[in-house]
């Protein structure tokens, strides 16, 4: 290759690299305000709730409220996969998992955090572990279900 197309060459290549990392950052920063932006809205619905009862019933009672619903929504979206995907969502609950339990270990880890926040994270930690093993069963009770039986 010529020394002229050598450093056009570099040069794209360093602005790909370059325009990958904008890219990484972007969709950081979107995944931040969408997480922001759906707690702010909680906290928003549950208050207007709470003016709306002129502030005799807690905020806590509205959110706690959109909690259950939304236990009762992943419940019923939940059950109602199809057993053809059923696998690929338990892998990608399995990896939602680790990262609970990642979280859960530095929660556990730390000690300036207190008791309080130990004993979550330990307790995050155990549910998340059984999360996972019971999903790897699963999954591999699915995968079985396609092999070919022996006679």
């Amino acid at each position: 290759m010529s020394e002229p197309a050598e450093k056009l060459y570099d040069n794209a290549e360093s602005l790909a690299e370059n325009a990958r990392k904008l890219a990484e950052q972007a969709e950081s920063l979107a995944n931040d305000v969408v997480t922001a932006t759906q707690v702010e809205q909680a906290q928003s619905i549950s208050q207007v709730a709470s003016a709306a009862t002129g502030g005799v019933i807690d905020p806590f009672v509205f959110q706690f409220a959109i909690f259950v619903m939304a236990i009762f929504v992943g419940y019923y979206v939940v059950w109602s996969v199809t057993p053809a995907l059923h696998t690929p969502l338990m892998a990608v609950t399995n990896a939602i998992s680790s990262v609970i339990v990642v979280g859960a270990i530095l929660a556990v880890g730390i000690q300036a955090a207190g008791v309080t926040a130990t004993t979550l994270g330990f307790i995050a930690l155990v549910l998340a572990a059984v999360n996972i093993f019971g999903g790897f069963l699963v999954t591999q009770r699915m995968l079985a279900m396609y092999k070919k039986k022996e006679r």
